[in-house]
C-alpha cells in the first residue's frame, strides 16, 4: 500500500492517522508544496492520496498558485475510485474540487468539541463504531457549501458541514479527528501566541481541557483512520524504497 500525504504547511504531524496507516504497513510518500510546488504527477502510483491542513485559505492562488493542480488531483484521485482524505484545509480544497463554494472566515471553532452524525454518517463506514455524537479537535475559520452530489456525515451547531463523502472513498472533515493528545500538545507549544490571539485564556485551561476530552478524541481520531485505511483499495505492486519520493512536476489537464 503506497499513499501519497500532501502537507500544506509545517507542523502538521498525522498523529492518529499516522498510527493507523502505520499499522497497515503502508508505504508514505511526502509531498511539501507550499515549499517547493510539487506535487504528484499522476495518480497511478499511489493507491490512496491525504492532504493535510493548513494555515492558508483554500482560494488562495495568488500566494500558493499549487492549489488549483492539488484540487484536480484530489478530482482525479477520487474519480477513479481511489480513496482521498481531505482534512481541514484539505476537506475545504477536495469541495472546491468537486464545484463546492468555499466560505472564509465564517466562524471560528477551537478545541475539542462534540459533533454530530447525520442519518447518512450513522450507516457510512468512515465512522463505524462511533457514537453518534463523539468529541474530536477543531481548528478553523473557513468552511465550504457541500458539493454536489456530496452525502453530508456529521455536523456542528456552529458549523453545519463538518464531513462527508464524495463517490466510492473520497472524504473530506472539517475537524482534526488525526489531532490526538500529543499532535494537540505540539500545537500548543508551537503556535502560543496564534492560540491566545484566537482563544485567550486556552492555554491556562489547557490541562483541564486535555484530562476531560482528550482521551476520548484520541479513541474517535483512531477509529476514523482505521476505518479510513480499510477503504484503502490496493491496485498493483508499489515501490518498496522508503522515506520521501523526489516528485515530479504535476501534469494534469
Amino acid at each position: 500500500m503506497r499513499v501519497a500525504v500532501v502537507e500544506n504547511m509545517k507542523n502538521t504531524p498525522l498523529g492518529s492517522l499516522g498510527v493507523a496507516l502505520a499499522e497497515a504497513n503502508a508505504q508514505l510518500d511526502y509531498f511539501r508544496p507550499y515549499l517547493d510546488g510539487r506535487l504528484p504527477g499522476s495518480i497511478f502510483e499511489h493507491d490512496a492520496l491525504v492532504v493535510l491542513g493548513g494555515e492558508q485559505d483554500a482560494l488562495d492562488d495568488t500566494n500558493h498558485p499549487y492549489l488549483p493542480a492539488l484540487a484536480r488531483l484530489m478530482l482525479r484521485f477520487g474519480e477513479s475510485g481511489k480513496a482521498v482524505l481531505g482534512i481541514c484545509l484539505g476537506a475545504q480544497i477536495l469541495a472546491r474540487a468537486h464545484g463546492g463554494e468555499n466560505l472564509l472566515g465564517r466562524t471560528l471553532e477551537f478545541g475539542w468539541k462534540s459533533i454530530d452524525m447525520t442519518d447518512a454518517g450513522k450507516v457510512d463506514p468512515l465512522l463505524a463504531g462511533l457514537e453518534t455524537a463523539f468529541t474530536t479537535f477543531e481548528w478553523h475559520s473557513d468552511t465550504f457549501k457541500l458539493p454536489e452530489g456530496a452525502s453530508l456525515l456529521a455536523t456542528s451547531p456552529l458549523v453545519e458541514n463538518q464531513a462527508f463523502r464524495i463517490g466510492r472513498a473520497a472524504y473530506g472533515t472539517q475537524f482534526h479527528f488525526e489531532a490526538n493528545a500529543e499532535v494537540v500538545a505540539g500545537w500548543r507549544a508551537g503556535f502560543e501566541t496564534s492560540i491566545e490571539r484566537m482563544e485567550p485564556g486556552w492555554l491556562d485551561r489547557y490541562p483541564d481541557l486535555a484530562a476531560a476530552y482528550a482521551a476520548a478524541a484520541d479513541a474517535n481520531g483512531l477509529a476514523i483512520a482505521r476505518n479510513w485505511v480499510r477503504l484503502i483499495k490496493v491496485t498493483g505492486d508499489a515501490p518498496t524504497a522508503a522515506g520521501d519520493v523526489q516528485p515530479g512536476n504535476v501534469q494534469l489537464a
